[in-house]
């Protein structure tokens, strides 16, 4: 574990959907994805900091089975792949940047606790999203 995984801040999930998906996201019901680019924008800022993103990755594996926020759902499912992982060390932009990225919004997806509508987007776009995260990132990072 280096430094910067204790550490806390905001971080975004690249995740590709391979086929067309319709699952239970908790108790925001049922949920159609259409295959395709995801990224979801979420925090770590409480104790533990970044080690949140090893639990997304271990749901993502099939190694963890317990479903808490609404991310967990659709990593969970079978044709769904964690693509990459980004991270704002020590900045807390969660729904600023979720609001940045461009793309189409999943309704009320992973916003359960703000009013910014989903952390949630489909995107066409993968250099695009980078530059929003870029634009968040400390230079000094």
């Amino acid at each position: 574990m280096t430094a910067s995984d204790t550490r806390g801040g905001t971080y975004a999930l690249e995740i590709e959907v391979g086929a067309d998906l319709c699952t239970m996201v908790g108790a925001l019901g049922e949920y159609t994805f259409p295959a395709g680019r995801y990224v979801y924008v979420g925090s770590a800022l409480g104790q533990g900091g970044f080690k949140r993103i090893d639990r997304h990755r271990a749901i993502a594996n099939g190694d963890h089975d317990t479903r808490h926020w609404h991310i967990d759902y659709l990593l969970g499912s079978r044709d769904v792949m964690l693509a990459s992982v980004f991270r704002l060390v020590d900045v807390a932009c969660e729904c600023e940047l979720a609001t940045a990225i461009p793309g189409r919004r999943v309704a009320a997806f992973g916003a359960s606790d703000c009013s910014c509508g989903a952390h949630l987007i489909q995107i066409q776009n993968v250099p695009a999203v980078r530059s929003a995260i870029d634009r968040f990132r400390d230079p000094e990072e």
